[in-house]
């Protein structure tokens, strides 16, 4: 269903004024923190990109709305202590809209999506009270393979890259070479550092080849997961525990689950 601006604006009012009204009458909602919330919004977020990657759009618009909720919580906390509000947390959002799309708002010429990256990169770093170096917006707490991608995103816009995607390889198979050797000296530390080093030369080629590489290892995870529980279900069926099967058998339940996916 297509609503019209009123009446999404009606929608998202009702919210805030029910948010309101809990924030007072509800014990749960009265004592919350930004703190205690906290993880609660890391798990929402999370449930968020499950149902995106499952592609179920009533999931999605659930959970989108659960992620709203706790953004409209924090600027209700927020206005609490007069730091800020809803409506100023929508101002600032909407600045920084205009003011990095100069190629839209302004003068400047962008043709495609990358020349768009690249003017981001400038203009983050022009920013008052932004990013001071080109790495400087890479959140700390993200996730190592997230992370990864997304500073050799930040250094590629800077011109930090190789000439062309297939000079890659070399490096990959350079860090494989050493993971190698460092498994053959049986010194931990740089065993660590190694495997370190070839899984991030890998999430660049998954960069430069423009495959995002957090959704490429979580379509493998979903894939594994399918075959293992079919391995499951064939010793269920032959009246087995999994400990009990040969590997021999497991191997014959992954391939005929491979096969009846048709398969990857």
């Amino acid at each position: 269903m297509r609503h019209t601006r009123e009446e999404k604006l009606e929608a998202l009012g009702r919210v805030l004024d029910t948010l309101d009204i809990l924030r007072v009458k509800c014990p749960w909602d009265a004592k919350q923190t930004n703190h205690s919330l906290r993880a609660n919004t890391i798990e929402e977020v999370y449930e968020l990109a499950q149902a995106l990657v499952e592609e179920r759009p009533e999931e999605i618009r659930k959970e989108l709305g659960d992620v709203l909720l706790h953004i409209f919580f924090y600027a209700k906390i927020g206005s609490e202590s007069d730091s800020f509000d809803i409506a100023d947390v929508a101002d600032a959002l909407n600045h920084k809209l205009i003011f990095r799309h100069p190629h839209v708002f302004g003068d400047v010429n962008a043709d495609n999506a990358h020349q768009v990256e690249l003017n981001w990169e400038q203009i983050k770093l022009k920013e008052k009270d932004g990013n001071h170096s080109v790495l400087g917006g890479v959140p700390s707490a993200l996730p190592a393979l997230v992370k990864a991608f997304r500073i050799q995103e930040k250094a590629a816009n800077a011109g930090f890259d190789w000439e062309k995607p297939e000079d890659v390889w070399s490096k990959v198979d350079e860090e494989n070479n050493e993971v190698r050797q460092a498994i053959a000296s049986g010194e931990s530390d740089s065993i660590e550092a190694e495997f370190g080093d070839l899984l991030f030369a890998t999430v660049n080629a998954c960069r430069l080849y423009g495959i995002n590489p957090e959704n490429a290892l979580e379509r493998t995870n979903r894939k594994f997961i399918s075959r293992f529980n079919a391995i499951e279900e064939s010793a269920l069926s032959q009246g087995i525990s999994l400990k009990d099967m040969s590997l021999e058998q497991m191997d014959a339940a992954w391939n005929q689950a491979k096969a009846a996916e048709g398969s990857e």
